[in-house]
């Protein structure tokens, strides 16, 4: 699906958007999980461990991050989470329904994190698991590898002075959490 020109606005995460946030989180994990030897009962259990956990993580440690659901139309179809500090601005996660993948979407999202950056004169980091192949997608962002930090890759973005206006490009994917 051709999704780089639909009308998207973000908003902050809501209690009744759990749902939701966990079956896309369970949507970027199925490719492993088709692989994991266990029941479709084991797999959800294990999903929602891991769900939770990451969540609480992100809270703990990202206290002041902006939470946000993408939204098409009425429609939740992401979500977004970023932390700026006062020298950079951290892509935490960016994930998207599996219908609205590699279609553009994550591309202008994080064009505009991009042009952020370009603005505030702020470093855009990130981290990806190391075998992610959107670690290709980051590259083709200006993104370069900074650190080896265990299953992930360090990746950062300096500020230019001119903003991205990068165009997307068919085979686009987020991170770990598809884009």
């Amino acid at each position: 699906m051709q999704t780089g020109s639909i009308e998207i606005r973000l908003r902050a995460e809501q209690p009744e958007d759990s749902e939701f946030l966990y079956l896309l989180y369970a949507s970027t994990r199925a490719n492993e999980m088709a692989l994991a030897p266990w029941s479709e009962e084991q797999k959800e259990a294990f999903l929602r461990s891991q769900f939770h956990l990451q969540r609480t993580h992100y809270r703990h440690y990202y206290p002041e991050a902006s939470f946000d659901v993408i939204v098409h139309d009425t429609q939740p179809i992401g979500r977004l989470y970023v932390h700026r500090s006062s020298a950079e601005i951290r892509l935490m996660d960016i994930a998207i329904i599996p219908q609205y993948r590699s279609g553009g979407l994550g591309t202008r999202l994080l064009t505009r994190l991009l042009d952020e950056a370009v603005s505030t004169g702020k470093l855009l980091t990130l981290h990806v698991e190391r075998n992610n192949p959107a670690i290709r997608w980051y590259e083709r962002l200006g993104f370069r590898s900074v650190a080896d930090a265990g299953p992930y890759v360090q990746m950062e973005r300096r500020a230019r002075s001119e903003p991205t206006g990068a165009k997307p490009h068919p085979a686009d994917r987020g991170d770990a959490n598809g884009c």
